[in-house]
């Protein structure tokens, strides 16, 4: 059991991909699965980082503050830009353009601690910014969506705000809990997080490609581009902020990876439930998770030989 969760783990990009490609071909496999299913599923995923988190996470707050500020305003500000950008560059409809700024807006993704480490970044500073740049979605993802997208499209902030209480904070605290409570369960249940998150962002993936399989085929192809300039985009200036300011390769490496990682599963439930009238706007979460995956790894190969 252990060797087929390292398995899916470790080739969690391809089977996220494999997801994507099937629910597209064969929409009526998950296309009757409800929406509504796609909050619990990410809620798992937060809970399951919750049980991941150590004392020792919370520490780096306080031992890299300089370097986590950079990241976490590096977050905020880079790849909502970069996303508002595209949206005009590429005059996208509003359902898309929402969905993309949404994805810009969100913290970085949970994946990227997994990246980093698989490129050799320091793992220490990019838990610490994932960890800093979650605390603060609940205020900035909505205040920031306001700002870039508020005049065109009506934005309720203060929903959205309760949103990622609900589904991202609030499960992660129950996680640290039952992680403190439980720490012989916990010990055990680890091992299998990672997968299990896999396969849960894979059917969070898989139920919005088949609800809007027909759809893609007439806006996919100009959404994956966005997508692929948006996480590359952030990647390189990731990296870019870090050499500017003269920082290790492998701080460098972990703030690129940050930065150009979202928590893509967390903007395709926002738009589920705040955007429910432009049903394409789950769309650039759902193909940011299939295409941050691999290009993060990708990204890890090169990374490695800087890191060495």
């Amino acid at each position: 059991m252990k060797r087929i969760c390292d398995f899916i783990s470790r080739w969690m990009g391809v089977l996220v991909l494999f997801a994507a490609l099937v629910s597209y071909l064969f929409p009526e496999l998950t296309g009757s699965i409800s929406t509504t299913w796609i909050n619990p599923f990410l809620g798992v995923v937060m809970f399951g980082m919750g049980l991941t988190l150590k004392a020792e996470d919370f520490k780096v707050l306080f031992s890299h503050p300089k370097e986590i500020l950079l990241g976490c305003i590096a977050q905020y500000t880079l790849m909502p830009a970069i996303a508002w950008c595209l949206s005009m560059i590429f005059d996208l409809p509003p359902e898309l353009a929402i969905g993309v700024i949404l994805v810009g807006c969100c913290p970085g993704g949970t994946a990227s601690n997994v990246i980093t480490f698989l490129a050799k970044g320091d793992i220490a500073l990019s838990v610490g910014m994932t960890g800093c740049s979650t605390i603060l979605a609940p205020i900035m993802t909505p205040w920031i969506v306001f700002l870039l997208a508020g005049k065109s499209i009506e934005v309720d902030t203060v929903a959205m705000l309760l949103s990622i209480l609900q589904v991202v904070i609030a499960p992660i605290v129950v996680g640290l809990i039952v992680r403190s409570l439980f720490p012989n369960f916990t010990k055990r249940a680890t091992s299998y997080l990672p997968a299990f998150s896999s396969v849960v962002i894979a059917l969070i993936v898989a139920i919005i490609i088949g609800k809007n399989s027909d759809k893609l085929a007439t806006c996919g192809f100009i959404v994956m581009v966005v997508v692929v300039l948006h996480n590359l985009l952030g990647l390189l200036s990731g990296y870019a902020i870090g050499k500017l300011l003269r920082l290790s390769p492998k701080k460098c490496t972990a703030i690129s990876i940050e930065v150009g990682m979202q928590n893509s599963g967390l903007a395709s439930s926002l738009a589920n439930i705040h955007f429910a009238i432009y049903p394409l706007a789950t769309i650039p979460g759902a193909i940011f998770s299939v295409w941050h995956n691999l290009s993060g790894a990708l990204a890890a190969k090169m990374f490695q030989k800087l890191n060495q």
